[in-house]
């Protein structure tokens, strides 16, 4: 085709005539998707800094062995978590089956916790568990800023 030919091409008609009510989904799915990324940061800023408060009161309270034990179930959760956050990512996208990852970690981490003579097993669940509260205080915050009176 010579450059002075004024025809457009079909790829600069795509995209370019939008109803209103499409227009309106895209911009509300990005939005959910702005959200989506922002309450998966939240989470993950939340478990981290429980799992740094949590880690110093243990390695006081108790030793640092018991203490250790505890990080490694929560940087497991963390692991978890981010596999969650992948699997919940792929929804949309894909028609596969969910991966098996996540059911995989957290069986391999407590059958190490049980073998290992090193490791405890309450320590090292309790730390997997660090993530879930993170979850409960974001619901939590969530409900009380939600049910204040402007």
């Amino acid at each position: 085709m010579n450059s002075t030919d004024e025809t457009p091409q079909p790829t600069e008609l795509v995209g370019k005539e939008t109803t209103p009510a499409q227009a309106s989904v895209t911009q509300s799915s990005e939005d959910s998707m702005g959200e989506y990324q922002q309450l998966k940061r939240e989470l993950y800023l939340i478990t981290l800094a429980i799992t740094a408060v949590a880690f110093v009161t243990v390695a006081f309270v108790y030793e640092l062995r018991v203490a250790l034990n505890y990080l490694l179930g929560a940087v497991a959760g963390v692991v978890y978590l981010r596999l969650l956050a992948k699997d919940v990512d792929r929804i949309g996208n894909e028609t596969s089956k969910l991966s098996l990852n996540r059911m995989a970690l957290f069986v391999g981490l407590m059958l190490v916790a049980a073998k290992w003579h090193q490791l405890q097993i309450l320590p090292v669940f309790l730390g997997f568990l660090t993530y879930k509260v993170a979850l409960l205080i974001y619901i939590l915050r969530t409900i009380w800023l939600d049910n204040k009176p402007s």
